[in-house]
C-alpha cells in the first residue's frame, strides 16, 4: 500500500515538474518574441538608431551606450522581413555596411526625415464602398509636429481626367481673342472633356476634389485596411516599411522592399509611389 501511494506521489511530483517546466518554458519563448518583435513605428526608429537595449529600454544621449554601432550592428539585420523573399541578403548587407560607415554612419529622423505614410482606406462613395489611398505626411505645428493629408490616389478620379494629347485633341481656334473668346460656346458643348481645353502644365488636383465632396457628404469614412511606410532618409536607397503579423520572431514592423536607388531616380520613384504615372 505505502509502495503504491510513493509510486503515485513520484508521477505526481514528475508529471507536475514536466508541466511546470513546459510552462516556463514556454512563457520564455512568447516573452523573447515579444521582445524581438518591432512592435511600434517609434521602436523600428529606435532600433535602427540604436537607441534602445534589447529589452525596450530607451537610451538617451548622455547613457553611454546611446546610438551605439556594436548595438545597431546586431538590431539592423532583424529589421528585415525574411520569409517572403522581397529582400535579398546581399542587398540588405549592403545597405547595412553603408548604414554602420563608421566615418559616416546614417540615423533615421522621424520628425525631419524624408518619409510617408501610406494608408489604403474604405470609404462609401455614392452608395459603394471603394478604396482610396491617402498620402501622409508630418508637419511642423507650434511646438509639436502632426500628421497631415499629403495627396491621395483614387481610381474614380483618376478615370475622370483623362486628357488628350494628340494631333487630333479637341482646342480652341487661336483667333478667338477676336471674337470676344465665344468660340468657348462651341468648346463647353462637351462637358464630359472640359480638361481638353486647359494648359499642357495643368494636373487635376485630387485632393481638394476628395475635400469637396466629403464636405457634401459624397464620401464617408468606413476604415482603414492596412498602412505602409516609405523612405528615402538613406542616400541612394528606398525601403518599405511593413507590419507582419504572423507566429515566431520575424514579426511586427519590418523593411519589406529595399532597392538601391540614385538621386536622380527619386522623383521618379516617388511618383510611382504616389500612383502619378
Amino acid at each position: 500500500m505505502r509502495y503504491g501511494l510513493l509510486i503515485t506521489a513520484l508521477v505526481i511530483t514528475f508529471t507536475s515538474s514536466v508541466a511546470q517546466r513546459s510552462v516556463t518554458d514556454e512563457m520564455k519563448d512568447t516573452e523573447d518574441e515579444l521582445y524581438a518583435s518591432t512592435k511600434q513605428i517609434n521602436q523600428f526608429f529606435h532600433r535602427f538608431n540604436g537607441e534602445e537595449d534589447e529589452r525596450g529600454n530607451r537610451y538617451y544621449p548622455e547613457d553611454k551606450k546611446y546610438r551605439d554601432a556594436g548595438l545597431r550592428k546586431k538590431y539592423l539585420p532583424i529589421l528585415f522581413d525574411t520569409e517572403t523573399g522581397y529582400v535579398k541578403t546581399e542587398t540588405a548587407n549592403s545597405f547595412i555596411k553603408e548604414v554602420l560607415d563608421k566615418k559616416n554612419p546614417v540615423f533615421l529622423d522621424f520628425h525631419s526625415g524624408d518619409w510617408f505614410a501610406e494608408v489604403n482606406t474604405t470609404f462609401l462613395y455614392k452608395g459603394k464602398e471603394v478604396s482610396v489611398l491617402l498620402y501622409m505626411i508630418l508637419q511642423q505645428q507650434g511646438q509639436g509636429y502632426e500628421w497631415v493629408i499629403d495627396d491621395l490616389s483614387f481610381d474614380p478620379y483618376k478615370s475622370s481626367f483623362k486628357k488628350d494629347t494628340s494631333e487630333q485633341k479637341m482646342f480652341i481656334h487661336p483667333m478667338s481673342h477676336e471674337l470676344d473668346f465665344m468660340t468657348l460656346r462651341k468648346a463647353f458643348r462637351n462637358t464630359q472633356n472640359p480638361e481638353q481645353y486647359t494648359s499642357r502644365k495643368w494636373e487635376p488636383d485630387y485632393l481638394t476634389l476628395f475635400l469637396f465632396e466629403m464636405k457634401g457628404g459624397a464620401l464617408e469614412f468606413k476604415t482603414v485596411k492596412n498602412v505602409k511606410f516609405h523612405f528615402f532618409e538613406v542616400d541612394g536607397w528606398y525601403f518599405e516599411l511593413s507590419n507582419f503579423n504572423r507566429p515566431g520572431y520575424n514579426t511586427g514592423w519590418l523593411i519589406s522592399n529595399l532597392v538601391k536607388v540614385g538621386a536622380a531616380e527619386q522623383k521618379q520613384m516617388k511618383d510611382y509611389l504616389y500612383d502619378k504615372n
